[in-house]
């Protein structure tokens, strides 16, 4: 049984947004924490202002292709070479490729986008939890959380054809570890946020988020620090007994009472 008071957590697409509000939350609770990001910039930015708040031996940063198997086993590897393997693993980098005129139309939906979007938000969720299941289960503690959408769980709005099927795929990649995991003390659990106030959801008076804004019952836009408080609960050792859940961070936009 691992040491829960020396934890190590991995995040994807934690350079900014809900990823960076994620880092920062378990940083705050004592972990010690990996993140990746595809832009390198976004990584060095991210890096330097975590490194101002917190202990830098704490934080691992680096740029990594979460379409390269190699890339994603690299980082890995370099987060046990310099702590451990990890106990903890949010998959939440996602793509959702848009024009100036929002999300492509069903049928304009090129191969080249689909695959984009898919083996990013889909196909890099599967490859890091095939870097950590096998650790993870062998130690009898870990926590997986995967970052989905209102997107996947209702008629979407905004969100493009590809996007909306990888995030309603990752239920049937939960389900897969659920089995796979079953007997272990790994969990494995959802997080579908709503509109997010994130570079990805724009300007927050834009026109598709005042539309939004007018269906939110709380009467706002979702911050990315909402998100991150859920992570920071599910990975806790006290929810041990929540598992195979989908937990909705949207103001009650969707309420699947």
């Amino acid at each position: 049984m691992i040491d829960l008071s020396q934890r190590v957590a991995v995040v994807t697409g934690g350079s900014s947004g809900i990823g960076l509000a994620a880092v920062t939350h378990l940083l705050h609770s004592g972990f010690k924490v990996g993140f990746f990001g595809q832009s390198a910039a976004h990584v060095d930015q991210a890096a330097a202002k975590l490194s101002r708040q917190f202990d830098g031996g704490c934080i691992l940063a680096r740029c990594v292709d979460l379409t390269s198997p190699q890339q994603v086993a690299g980082f890995f590897s370099d987060v046990e070479d310099r702590w451990r393997v990890p106990d903890t693993l949010i998959c939440n980098a996602g793509i959702s490729p848009k024009s100036p005129d929002g999300a492509t139309p069903f049928a304009q939906v090129s191969l080249d986008e689909w695959n984009a979007v898919l083996s990013v938000n889909l196909t890099g969720a599967m490859l890091c939890c095939q870097a950590v299941v096998p650790a993870m289960a062998l130690q009898g503690f870990g926590r997986i959380i995967l970052i989905g959408s209102i997107a996947g769980r209702a008629i979407p709005r905004v969100a493009g054809t590809a996007y909306v099927v990888s995030k309603a795929a990752l239920s049937g990649l939960s389900r897969s570890l659920l089995a796979a995991c079953a007997g272990t003390g790994v969990t494995v659990n959802i997080i579908a946020p709503g509109r997010i106030a994130t570079d990805m959801a724009g300007a927050p008076d834009s026109a598709v988020n005042r539309a939004a804004l007018a269906r939110i019952p709380v009467g706002r836009l979702g911050e990315p620090a909402d998100v991150a408080s859920t992570i920071g609960f599910l990975v806790s050792s006290g929810a041990g007994f929540i598992n195979g859940a989908i937990i909705d961070v949207n103001g009650g936009e969707f309420a699947p009472l």
